[in-house]
């Protein structure tokens, strides 16, 4: 039976492949509730959650291309210090908010901070990161 349109609640615990969590429904205690197949989960994820049934647990590797993608250089913007106000309080790690096309904050780290100018990496965290996720689903809700 298929969950493709259908609204899902799953629990998950995600891990990179050397062991590290990075992300847990369980840590706070409700499910994540998504439509099946519209593209609202990392591509990955969907397809394992697709064909289960509820109460299923599985657990699947997802490469970063069916994940986040993999890192792209294009994505490391610089701006001259002359655009980037209060610079001097900026460091690397920091994280920004860049205003995107339609006017949505896209999130930016700080990777470079000189008299020249700022550099921000635009790819996402877990950009070129291979992904596990243990997956329980809990409810199809229709």
């Amino acid at each position: 039976m298929s969950n493709n349109g259908k609204k899902v609640r799953a629990h998950y615990r995600g891990t990179l492949d050397d062991g590290t969590q990075f992300d847990s429904s369980y840590d706070r205690g409700e499910p994540i509730e998504f439509t099946c197949g519209a593209h609202q989960m990392i591509a990955g994820f969907d397809a394992a959650v697709m064909d289960m049934e509820v109460g299923e647990k599985k657990t699947v590797h997802i490469p970063c291309a069916e994940a986040y993608g993999e890192r792209r250089d294009d994505l490391i913007l610089h701006f001259p210090a002359a655009q980037v106000p209060n610079i001097e309080q900026i460091k690397v790690g920091d994280r920004l908010f860049l205003s995107g096309p339609g006017g949505q904050p896209v999130p930016v780290t700080v990777v470079a901070v000189d008299a020249e100018g700022v550099d921000l990496d635009a790819n996402h965290e877990m950009a070129g990161k291979d992904l596990n996720f243990e997956i329980e689903l809990v409810e199809v809700l229709g």
